[in-house]
């Protein structure tokens, strides 16, 4: 037996919060898929500094790779491949599917099966979301495979996302100034006479298949928000991706409310762009394959890609974000920028009263939206601060514990980290955007109610990829990975410079409590509140 002798995968631990308790083993013909995720071919190129080469370029000047393209210069090799077919058969496990170009080999075959290859033990779970798939200790790979293997995913169910969507309380329903999209673009100077025509957007919901994971939209309420703004309604495609679907609830209080806010967002100032809605399983495994099938669509190959789902990093393995990190840097090769909210609870992110960034957000590669407060008067902006609502939430920001300052931001003040690697580590956000229901947005339809005052940084990545997918337009090329080029624009007049409030609190319970000492203050010029600040559409189209 070659493939006898097992080490460890780094960083494949997974962390099971307080209240999460082992029900029993999983039962050994309980089937299952896990995918195997393959390094590069070795004469591939050093792909950090192609990104580098790019991002140094004016946008007009790029030149994308295409998913074929990348598949041959960066894919998995054949051999390496072959190497993990013979391990999958000397453990009775069959290979689904291979793609050379993702790197991804998929396994099917028992719990039993999968326990062996991978040396695990594989444990039912309890928690308040529903039991779940996992194990204790760390994921095992034969040596004779391990410089081969990145990262084995499928080992685990465990939900690994929330999404950030947030409502307005009744008390404070009689303060609320409350927006369309279209306002919205307008008061930020979105670039005028466009709609998306000939652009693809992508967002990522996670769905199914436990029941507290169920969410989805319905055409008849996308046809009734469409038209209450008198717009056509935009072409919207649902496709499944390793088992999550399409699947409303009936209930606007689910992630229905996700889905319908951010594609109604979107498809309100982009309604002749192609909306294509992949939905993935709520595991680090579906966040994975998600991003990928995105990213690689031969089919719809989307410019932009609209996510409003995260969770603290606290809450991933380290080996999860390494490789969701490295299919979003992927994407930036192929043209595609990835807009990630980055949380609605604050400096906490919701863990106790230590400082946490949401993932993945964090992602040095992703585009990070944070958000704001937004007054107007006479169809201008009049105030804009920091989001901090008591009782609701406020916008995530802070420094990673992960990931190293990219070098983008390094003459910018990102505050030191002692959790951070070398004390320093990736700020977040990048950009903001209203975020705030008590300033948010009005008459969307979800299962069939309408709804005032909703909000959340789930509303700014939609809001920002609408943006990008215009200016892609406008410009007739793609934008990509665009953090470099945004930092460099910082002090211009691309951005409304939010200098006002703070983020700091925690949650009690579900309540959240502003507490200034927890959090960090906004400022002149980039802050981990709102980035740079809120776009001037227009001015940040022409600059770059």
């Amino acid at each position: 037996m070659p493939f006898k002798d097992f080490v460890e995968l780094e960083g494949s631990e997974l962390t099971h919060p307080l209240g999460h308790r082992v029900v029993g083993p999983a039962p050994p013909h309980q089937p299952l898929e896990v995918t195997v995720s393959i390094r590069r071919s070795l004469s591939a190129g050093d792909l950090d500094s192609l990104v580098e080469e790019l991002a140094s370029r004016p946008v007009a000047e790029r030149r994308y790779l295409t998913p074929d393209e990348f598949a041959a210069n960066y894919g998995a090799e054949a051999a390496d491949i072959a190497e993990v077919e013979k391990f999958a058969e000397e453990y009775g496990l069959s290979v689904s599917a291979i793609d050379l170009g993702k790197r991804a080999v998929r396994l099917v075959g028992t719990a039993g099966n999968h326990r062996k290859a991978f040396d695990v033990q594989l444990l039912n779970y309890s928690s308040p979301r529903g039991q779940y798939l996992g194990y204790p200790g760390r994921i095992k790979v034969p040596k004779k495979i391990s410089h081969i293997v990145n990262g084995v995913f499928g080992l685990d169910t465990m939900p690994v996302v929330i999404p950030h969507v947030c409502k307005l309380v009744a008390a404070q329903a009689a303060s609320a100034t409350l927006y369309t999209p279209l306002d919205v673009a307008s008061l930020y100077n979105f670039p005028a006479g466009l709609y998306g025509e000939g652009q693809t957007v992508a967002i990522l919901e996670f769905s199914g298949p436990q029941p507290s994971t169920l969410c989805g939209y319905s055409n008849s309420d996308l046809q009734q928000y469409f038209g209450s703004l008198d717009i056509a309604m935009p072409d919207i495609l649902s496709v499944s991706v390793a088992g999550g679907y399409n699947a409303p609830t009936g209930n606007p209080n689910s992630g229905d409310g996700e889905v319908c806010l951010d594609i109604e967002v979107l498809g309100a100032i982009v309604p002749q762009a192609d909306i294509v809605v992949y939905f993935a399983q709520n595991t680090s495994s579906g966040f994975l394959t998600a991003i990928k099938k995105a990213t690689h669509d031969r089919a719809h190959r989307p410019g932009v890609i609209s996510i409003s789902w995260g969770g603290p990093e606290k809450t991933w393995t380290p080996l999860a974000m390494r490789n969701i990190d490295t299919a979003i840097q992927e994407a930036g090769v192929m043209g595609v920028t990835v807009c990630v909210a980055a949380g609605d609870n604050g400096s906490t992110d919701g863990l106790g009263k230590e400082k946490h960034v949401d993932f993945p957000a964090s992602s040095p590669h992703s585009l990070a939206c944070g958000g704001t407060r937004l007054e107007s008067s006479g169809g201008v902006i009049s105030s804009e601060t920091v989001w901090n609502d008591a009782g609701i939430g406020a916008t995530g920001g802070g420094v990673s514990t992960f990931f190293t300052t990219p070098t983008y931001q390094e003459d910018v003040a990102v505050p030191p980290s002692a959790q951070a690697p070398g004390g320093k580590g990736r700020g977040s956000p990048d950009i903001c955007g209203v975020a705030d229901p008590v300033t948010g947005y009005k008459g969307l339809v979800v299962d069939g109610q309408v709804l005032n005052g909703i909000g959340g940084t789930s509303a700014v990545a939609p809001l920002w990829a609408a943006l990008v997918t215009l200016i892609n337009q406008k410009l007739d090329t793609r934008l990509g990975f665009i953090n470099p080029r945004l930092y460099q624009q910082g002090e211009g007049d691309a951005f409304n410079d939010i200098t006002s409030g703070n983020n700091g609190g925690y949650l009690r319970g579900n309540t959240w409590v502003p507490d200034k000492q927890l959090g960090y203050n906004a400022g002149t010029g980039w802050d981990p509140c709102t980035g740079w600040g809120s776009p001037n559409g227009t001015v940040l189209s022409e600059v770059l």
